[in-house]
């Protein structure tokens, strides 16, 4: 096969940071994706309705004028969020999700949840309206070894979590481990997992072949090449509760390369060519539009874009961008370390 049509996809986990970066890498999510549920981690981050507002403005005035890109927008949730606050945001369609960082856990995470019994009220908000807490799934833990956090967050935080709000919607963000692939499996249908596209390429290897590779360091880490593996067998399989969201955090290149470098890849201007290259080696490329168009937008509740978009193949390797920069900003773009024949057309041609 050497053409593929399917319906727009939608990312159901991004994050586009603010200011002259947002304006940098906004348009390589908006020029494939017609949706996307944006992160709240931002500094300061948006923990009200009016912050979510202010924030979607922002997105929208980074468009150009014939570009339609939907941003959904999410809460940071934390120990003092205003339930009050969640419910007027849900009700008047701007409040999509409700993100829970564990305090610590991950890039601009310090104003996340600690203490877990405090946040029941707002999670029965969510149950009531049916809108989902979506879960940075990793405790938080110094005598955990950081290529266990997840497992042992599915095990302490988040197996409590759902005894307690049963009819709770729930997604467990970027999965990295077979264990959290089994916990969606072994619960009903209002849980669910999104899965980067970094996540089931690399595993943590990458990280230090040939020395420290700060470009493939991101959160959750990545792990043991048995758990890529299965990652990739459960995305490629068809299964509903499992969908794409690509987690694409960009941070300048100096920010990466640095003493403490920063957790996150950036992969939105390869995310589709690179997926359709795995789910094509699984023999799996009608399996693609459901983990990348429909499943997510199902479970959130959400219309199914409308158009279509091509994904072709070359003959010969498609050669792509390295980096994005604006100015003094430069951002590095993920790299699969794979030849990528794979490209999205332009609707124009």
């Amino acid at each position: 096969m050497t053409k593929i049509s399917i319906r727009q996809p939608d990312d159901w986990h991004l994050h586009l940071r603010d200011g002259e970066l947002l304006k940098l890498v906004l348009p390589h999510t908006a020029q494939q994706f017609g949706k996307a549920l944006i992160m709240p981690n931002v500094v300061p981050p948006i923990i009200t309705t009016d912050d979510a507002y202010t924030y979607r403005q922002e997105i929208l005035s980074g468009l150009d004028s014939h570009v339609d890109f939907n941003p959904l927008m999410s809460l940071y949730l934390t120990e003092d969020t205003n339930p009050v606050d969640v419910e007027k945001g849900i009700e008047n369609g701007l409040v999509k999700a409700v993100k829970l960082y564990p305090a610590g856990a991950t890039t601009n995470s310090s104003n996340g949840v600690r203490d877990f019994n405090t946040i029941g009220t707002t999670l029965e908000v969510l149950s009531k309206y049916k809108v989902p807490l979506c879960v940075h799934g990793e405790i938080v833990d110094g005598e955990v070894d950081i290529f266990d956090r997840e497992a042992e967050f599915t095990k302490r935080i988040l197996s409590p979590i759902h005894r307690n709000f049963p009819d709770l919607k729930i997604i467990l963000e970027h999965i990295t481990t077979k264990e959290a692939i089994d916990f969606v499996h072994h619960t009903p249908d209002n849980v669910a997992a999104t899965i980067t596209v970094h996540h089931l390429v690399i595993n943590r290897n990458h990280i230090f072949k040939g020395g420290i590779r700060p470009h493939y360091f991101c959160l959750p880490i990545a792990k043991r090449e048995f758990h890529r593996q299965h990652l990739v067998e459960v995305a490629t399989s068809g299964h509903p509760s499992f969908f794409l969201g690509t987690d694409s955090a960009p941070h300048t290149v100096g920010a990466k390369e640095s003493a403490c470098g920063c957790a996150g890849i950036f992969t939105a201007p390869v995310a589709l060519p690179v997926l359709a290259h795995i789910f094509e080696n699984e023999d799996s490329l009608d399996k693609l539009e459901g983990f990348t168009s429909i499943f997510g937008a199902n479970f959130y509740g959400e219309p199914l874009n409308p158009i279509f978009v091509t994904l072709e193949k070359s003959n010969e390797p498609i050669k792509q961008l390295s980096q994005v920069s604006s100015n003094d900003l430069q951002v590095a773009v993920f790299d699969p370390e794979f030849d990528i024949h794979w490209y999205v057309k332009d609707q124009d041609d």
